[in-house]
């Protein structure tokens, strides 16, 4: 087929069994890896780890938890208005976290993942060839701004955070083999940052904005071996409705994808870059400045299928070789659109 898909990640089925049987079995063919959904407490992405992770910490002092629902508990938020809030307790200087290579749950989500992988691609079930995939956010997604109202907060999490999520890689990759595991980072916060969005961090030039956002990827790449695939999934963000920012072109993705890509300080395997209902030339021409090498580029251009080849068009014209994905994950979507969606993905493939 000459549109190779990628799943960004999150997909709202029930169980892990679900995701395999339906999106794996029917998109293998067409896939390098596969992701296991993210489903339950992961679907809503990093609102997991705020409700499990921080707001249990005992260096942090809850701010705002997401409104009740006709007087029952929400931990998912609808709108970034609705989000966890954060400090740091008076009198903390750095924060750190417990229970190494766990505490965080990424280990113990794959681990729990890939036997279910594993038993089904032994049954047939999913193609020989597809290697298990773990998405995680970012440490500068986990921890943003504006999460931490207090930007000095952010500086003294961010160190034991990344050396928890650095943990859990390397518990991942002492249990599942390098050669059938793809890692793959969703940055968000990353982007809002390349396109100057973050109005509460510090005013600096385009190049300051990228390169402040590579080292966390920079000093995690030393728990992930070579054998295993690398790859980053760029996003505009899902909290309350996509797009959570609709840029005006592709140059702040473009050029975040360029520095991970040169800057990283391993190979990366493919970059995923998300693509708005645009098919005018002006948001597509920043793709002429890809310079990807030997690394794959899937475009997020799976939606409103109506234009979807006018959008498949109008990226060719400045990147001529690209597979398909949807713009972001489905964690926040209905179950009831996972058929539809799956046939897009399908009819994306066959173009």
């Amino acid at each position: 087929m000459p549109n190779p898909l990628h799943l960004v990640g999150s997909i709202p089925l029930d169980t892990v069994q679900d995701v395999f049987e339906s999106f794996g079995a029917q998109l293998g063919a067409h896939m390098v890896t596969l992701p296991d959904g993210e489903v339950g407490p992961r679907s809503h992405w990093i609102n997991r780890v705020h409700y499990q992770v921080l707001a249990g910490h005992p260096d942090f002092e809850t701010l705002r938890r997401p409104a009740p629902e006709h007087g029952v508990e929400r931990v998912n938020p609808r709108r970034s208005g609705d989000s966890w809030l954060f400090k740091v307790r008076d009198g903390v200087d750095r924060v750190r976290f417990g229970d190494p290579g766990w505490r965080l749950g990424y280990a113990r989500d794959a681990l729990s993942s890939y036997f279910v992988f594993q038993t089904l691609r032994q049954k047939g079930v999913l193609n020989s060839n597809l290697r298990f995939q773990v998405s995680m956010p970012s440490v500068n997604s986990v921890i943003p701004t504006r999460i931490f109202p207090d930007i000095a907060d952010v500086e003294k999490i961010r160190p034991g955070y990344e050396d928890a999520l650095a943990a859990e890689i390397e518990n991942i990759v002492d249990r599942i083999p390098a050669d059938d595991l793809a890692i793959q980072w969703d940055c968000t916060t990353e982007m809002q940052d390349a396109y100057g969005t973050l109005a509460d961090l510090p005013a600096l030039d385009a190049e300051g904005r990228i390169e402040r956002n590579l080292g966390q990827f920079q000093r995690l790449r030393r728990a992930i071996p070579d054998e295993t695939l690398l790859d980053f999934h760029l996003c505009f963000g899902t909290l309350g409705g996509w797009p959570r920012f609709a840029p005006d072109d592709l140059l702040g993705a473009v050029a975040m994808a360029n520095a991970m890509i040169a800057e990283t300080g391993r190979r990366v395997d493919w970059i995923h870059i998300p693509v708005l209902d645009r098919v005018d030339d002006a948001y597509f021409a920043p793709l002429a400045g890809l310079k990807p090498g030997a690394t794959r580029v899937y475009l997020g251009v799976i939606h409103n299928m109506a234009r979807l080849e006018q959008r498949i068009a109008a990226a060719r014209k400045y990147l001529p070789e690209f597979g398909v994905s949807a713009y972001c994950g489905y964690g926040r979507e209905q179950p009831s659109e996972m058929p539809r969606l799956l046939d897009d993905h399908l009819t994306a493939a066959a173009l």
